[in-house]
């Protein structure tokens, strides 16, 4: 869990060592426009580990108190706020400590949110979740890409599968590298969208540890479907043949989307939060209590705009994936299952197995539970 790591980060952590990687020039496309602007079908890492859990960010809101078994902690307080030159240096997530010594500031990563005038608030710890989700499978996709397969992912509340199946790919190679991109990033996508739909079903990375403060944040999906986006334009601009590379390619990748979507400094950050506190976040509420984030994003499609916030008159800048690539349809190809686990939560027990169909459904029971539970 995100605030559950964070807090035992900052308790716990003692040190972690640190490796800084230049920033490689990238081509960022993240309009949903798919015309051939790249021309290669490029070398890429071979298999990648799936990435180890998420990295431990953020709750909505700065200068965070936290409690822990409802006791305060006292001298414990969660800044949050990130700044478009203090981003740090990425690293591909295939270590759990890595996210831990990040969060207590001795890591390569710094991670929190930042506000911009074009979408909205961004956590960078979402962001980068997604883009290494999306290599970890298209590393395994790309060179199996027609053949059926299925990748066994940890359990979040239900075993999660993304199952491929049988088809004939494109006979050009350059398709057939672009295809199995499109359809890594949606499935990465679909993750995401899963979790935050686990979080507020009663998943629990770190138990006894509630995840409902973060499940459906403003600012999720949104930063997620960015780190899709952002990964797709590195595979397909060739900057994923090592994971050295693809880690000093998202430094400057994250950098110029930032940029893109104006993102503002701290201080600009601080006001928001602050306009809206007792709006969409209570201040006064400490990490993990559910009702410190008191405004929500239900929506799980990966076509979306960000979260919108009272006052912002730039215009937004809409996200989004492709469902069909040439003649191919996306979801055919392959389908992310969600099998009964051993400890579901208050999840109920599907028949045989969830996909992304489900989400919307899940998602609309979690609104009227929440809407109902504060008018009581």
């Amino acid at each position: 869990m995100r605030k559950g790591k964070a807090l035992l980060a900052g308790l716990l952590l003692l040190g972690v060592g640190t490796v800084a990687q230049a920033a490689l020039p990238v081509s960022l496309q993240l309009k949903d426009d798919l015309e051939r602007i790249y021309d290669t079908a490029w070398p890429t890492t071979p298999p990648l580990p799936q990435p180890k859990g998420l990295r431990p960010c953020c709750a909505f809101g700065y200068d965070l108190k936290a409690e822990l078994l409802n006791i305060p902690v006292p001298f414990y307080e969660l800044d949050n706020v990130i700044t478009v030159d203090g981003l740090g240096h990425h690293r591909y997530n295939d270590n759990m400590l890595l996210g831990l010594a990040n969060l207590a500031g001795i890591g390569s990563e710094n991670n929190g949110i930042i506000y911009t005038a074009r979408g909205g608030f961004i956590d960078t710890a979402h962001v980068r979740d997604t883009a290494d989700l999306t290599l970890f499978i298209f590393s395994h996709l790309q060179p199996k890409l027609g053949q059926a397969f299925t990748l066994r992912l940890k359990s979040e509340l239900a075993k999660r599968r993304i199952v491929f199946n049988a088809f004939t790919p494109p006979d050009n190679a350059l398709d057939r590298y672009t295809l199995a991109a499109w359809i890594s990033a949606r499935l990465a996508f679909q993750l995401a969208a899963w979790h935050e739909i686990a979080q507020w079903y009663g998943w629990e990375s770190v138990p006894g540890f509630s995840e409902g403060v973060s499940a459906f944040s403003p600012e999720d999906l949104y930063s997620n479907l960015l780190g899709a986006r952002i990964a797709v334009s590195l595979i397909r601009s060739g900057q994923t043949a090592s994971l050295e590379m693809y880690d000093a390619a998202m430094d400057n990748a994250l950098m110029q989307a930032l940029t893109v979507l104006d993102a503002k400094p701290a201080q600009m950050t601080r006001f928001q939060f602050d306009m809206l506190d007792g709006h969409w976040w209570n201040s006064q509420r400490r990490v993990p209590e559910k009702y410190l984030v008191l405004h929500r994003n239900y929506d799980v499609s990966d076509a979306r705009i960000p979260t919108p916030v009272p006052g912002e008159k730039a215009a937004p800048l809409p996200l989004s994936l492709p469902q069909r690539w040439e003649n191919y349809s996306l979801d055919s190809l392959a389908t992310l299952k969600l099998l009964p686990g051993k400890r579901m939560a208050r999840l109920p027990a599907p028949k045989s197995y969830y996909t992304a169909a489900s989400f919307s459904r899940l998602a609309a029971f979690a609104k009227k539970s929440d809407i109902a539970e504060k008018s009581r």
